[in-house]
């Protein structure tokens, strides 16, 4: 069976129907909108992103996007408040090419991070989160640095437990608790320097999803094109994909590593 956008279209208004929303289809985008009808928010979902999913894992990837749109806009028509849920603050990161506002134009809380990413800010809310704008700081009278102090704070408090992997003599350590904030670990400054001092090679670290961060010990050429490699194909397969570039850690700095072909970087 082939699937076109139409198809994906007709298949997740289907399942996605309810007398408070509203669908519109922009055919030249390729893009469905599904908004509530009082307060006019909502997703705007890629089709060719979720077909090409759904020709790997076929009612898997379609069941995924409807978990996430009935999650997302149930935690846009809810009534958001900081103030008491000072533990459900976190650090997310995402591409530099993420949006850096809501659709509505609202801008959100972001930090440059390294030149492939930037520390967004989210309030948890159990099954999914809400990225935190300069409307809800200012309806809470909080300041930004309250936030990031307190979303840092609580990203040390998550499980750094790793699985490691040795491939050609390089060691590759795996975190992957799926909990959202793999990536975000890469902000826990602690957990970094302890890994920092297990290292014999060079330290590479590379965040290709929200669900993953790998940290590599790389004691030969080959273990950067192996990381390049693993980077990659977490990147294609990952629900919120981050970047297919890896990171040397050097000196408490993140700078990129190109993998320009066989056993060649800059």
């Amino acid at each position: 069976m082939k699937m076109d956008s139409i198809k994906m279209k007709k298949e997740l208004e289907k399942r996605l129907t309810n007398s408070n929303r509203s669908f519109s289809f922009n055919k030249k985008k390729d893009e469905l909108r599904i908004e509530h009808k009082q307060t006019g928010k909502g997703i705007t979902i890629s089709l060719p992103g979720i077909i090409a999913k759904w020709e790997l894992q076929r009612e898997k990837a379609i069941d995924e996007v409807v978990y996430y749109v009935e999650e997302g806009l149930q935690a846009m028509e809810g009534d958001i408040q900081l103030s008491g849920q000072e533990k459900n603050i976190f650090p997310v990161i995402r591409s530099t090419s993420f949006p850096s506002e809501s659709e509505e134009g609202v801008s959100f809380l972001f930090d440059e991070h390294t030149a492939e990413t930037r520390i967004y800010y989210a309030l948890d809310l159990g099954t999914t989160y809400r990225l935190i704008d300069t409307k809800l700081i200012e309806k809470e009278g909080w300041v930004p640095e309250r936030i990031k102090e307190t979303a840092l704070f609580n990203v040390r408090s998550l499980s750094t437990e790793t699985k490691s992997d040795e491939v050609a003599g390089n060691t590759y350590y795996f975190l992957n608790k799926n909990d959202g904030y793999d990536a975000s670990r890469i902000l826990n400054e602690p957990f970094i320097k302890k890994m920092e001092q297990k290292i014999e090679g060079s330290m590479a670290v590379a965040v290709p999803h929200q669900d993953v961060l790998i940290i590599a010990d790389i004691r030969n050429e080959t273990g950067y094109d192996i990381l390049a490699e693993l980077t990659m194909s977490f990147f294609a397969s990952g629900r919120v994909p981050i970047t297919a570039l890896s990171f040397l850690y050097e000196n408490g700095e993140f700078e990129p590593i190109f993998i320009l072909g066989k056993n060649q970087k800059k």
